[in-house]
């Protein structure tokens, strides 16, 4: 890694103009990655200014994509031996501007690197590159029996690095867990340019989780250049069950109740009424008429346990007042029924020009006061929000709906948003259950954790990046500088990272 010590003895007296700057290091990249690889027309620069977050943009100074690890590695050293900071990107489908560029920095596209390198059926794993979109992987794997388990709704576009990055989780993870439960390994490039591994492939590594610690970064500590997934057999058997209530308190006693049981089904899932609307309106996907929320509960595993599980799931969503219920085994029938889910986030521009995917979690218990909440928020305001959840492990999706055409409503919307987190916080969740924080959610991260906890995240990532390079500007409300030890101090401080950063420069 990059020894910030040394190069703060080699202060240049009298950098180049900014543009002058920019050139060389937009030469510096083509020599490594090919011209075609690079870059730096303004038009084609817009492209990128934001990920699924639309609502923050920034134009980055340098576009690049690598199409190897040890191309990736080559940029980031020019980047740290320059102070240049450096965002990497996969598919850009996050939601919480985690992959928003730095305007005076480098952006890292990865979505070249995409390939899925090995299937091993024996171990039960995959070495895939970071732009390989989720779907690919479990594409890769069904010849063998095998599928990947986390499934996002944008695993068809979404990237398995943007996946570590935000640790993902999806329908699914209720039973199978998030992405950190099915990483073993990965190879990095460390914020100082040096290509490395963290975890051997294997899950069992002793000593610290370095392994777990960067899944979830958000692409602080790192950038991801291959992935050694675990994969899952195929299950005998799946079944899917779809019930049409009355009211969303209904079906909420349903996923209480099949809690209850004993039963962990491989997902929960739950939409109200104006969520319904959209998905019918986008792809048709026949749920119950009138319904006001619609329960999906699939079950997998072996056949004789799914059937009695089926018998009891089927029993419980009657008895917490289901209009109807149908059940689903074949393949083609279950993924008709899944279409409506899946399409919800972005079947919802069909009901209004812009909107916000918020992504907060709250105990399964305190499903129907928050989602009562969020009603009343909605009324007061007169912003809509349509309730997308993942009801089996608390995780809510609501979208809140408005016309950034009318004036003040987006500042509206905002606020409901907002408030929204500040319920999740109050009944003991969380502001984020797989988004990420990103530059979205950073100035609520003080109302869920102490400063002392906050200090200690930063250590964390001033231990991997001591430059403050690395993706910077996300997670933390107020960032500090890598140099400054959190707490009290007595006599002089230690000289601060950001008097270095730029210093030793060989470009800028």
């Amino acid at each position: 890694m990059v020894d910030t010590a040394e190069r703060s003895t080699t202060r240049p007296s009298s950098p180049a103009p900014a543009s002058a700057r920019a050139a060389a290091l937009a030469a510096a990249m083509r020599e490594i990655c090919g011209a075609s690889d690079v870059l730096t027309d303004p038009l084609e620069l817009r492209t990128y200014e934001c990920d699924g977050l639309t609502s923050h943009r920034t134009v980055p100074a340098l576009v690049v994509l690598p199409e190897t690890a040890d191309e990736v590695a080559a940029v980031v050293r020019v980047c740290a031996r320059a102070g240049v900071p450096f965002v990497a990107r996969g598919s850009g489908t996050g939601l919480s501007g985690g992959a928003l560029p730095h305007a005076e920095g480098v952006l890292i596209v990865l979505t070249r690197m995409r390939r899925v390198l090995e299937v091993d059926a024996v171990s039960r794993r995959a070495v895939v590159e970071p732009g390989a979109t989720n779907l690919s992987v479990t594409q890769a794997a069904v010849p063998y029996g095998l599928f990947y388990a986390p499934d996002p709704s944008s695993q068809v576009v979404c990237s398995v690095g943007g996946n570590v990055a935000e640790n993902s989780g999806g329908a699914h993870c209720l039973k199978h867990g998030f992405t950190v439960n099915h990483v073993l390994g990965l190879e990095i490039v460390t914020p100082g340019g040096e290509l490395t591994w963290l975890g051997d492939g294997t899950g069992a590594t002793g000593g610290y989780d370095l392994l777990g610690a960067f899944t979830g970064s958000e692409g602080t500590l790192g950038i991801v250049t291959k992935i050694v997934v675990k994969l899952t057999p195929v299950p005998e058997v799946v079944h899917l069950v779809l019930a049409g209530y009355g009211s969303l308190e209904a079906g909420g006693r349903a996923v209480t109740d099949i809690i209850a049981a004993g039963i962990v089904p491989a997902a929960i899932e739950m939409m109200d009424a104006l969520s319904i609307e959209a998905a019918e309106a986008a792809v048709h996907c026949g749920y119950p008429e009138g319904a006001s929320a619609v329960l999906l509960v699939e079950l997998d595993g072996p056949a004789a346990e799914v059937e009695a599980e089926l018998a009891t799931v089927r029993a419980i969503c009657a008895q917490a007042g289901a209009r109807e219920i149908r059940a689903a085994d074949d393949p083609a029938e279950r993924a008709g029924i899944w279409a409506g889910r899946k399409s919800a986030f972005a079947a919802v521009g069909r009901l209004s020009p812009a909107y916000i995917v918020q992504d907060g979690v709250v105990p399964r218990t305190a499903l129907g006061d928050v989602l009562a909440r969020i009603a009343r928020l909605s009324a007061e305001s007169g912003i809509r929000v349509a309730n997308v959840f993942h009801a089996g492990d608390g995780n809510l999706h609501p979208l809140v709906l408005y016309n950034d055409a009318v004036p003040g409503e987006a500042e509206r919307a905002e606020l409901v948003s907002g408030a929204i987190l500040d319920a999740c916080i109050e009944y003991g969740g969380s502001i984020t259950g797989e988004h990420g924080v990103g530059v979205d959610k950073s100035r609520y991260m003080p109302k869920m954790f102490t400063a002392a906890d906050l200090d200690t995240m930063q250590l964390v990532r001033c231990a991997f990046d001591p430059a403050s390079l690395c993706n910077p500007g996300k997670i933390f409300p107020t960032p500090r500088l890598c140099g400054e030890v959190p707490g009290h101090h007595r006599g002089p401080r230690p000289t601060a990272a950001g008097d270095t950063a730029a210093s030793g420069a060989e470009i800028f």
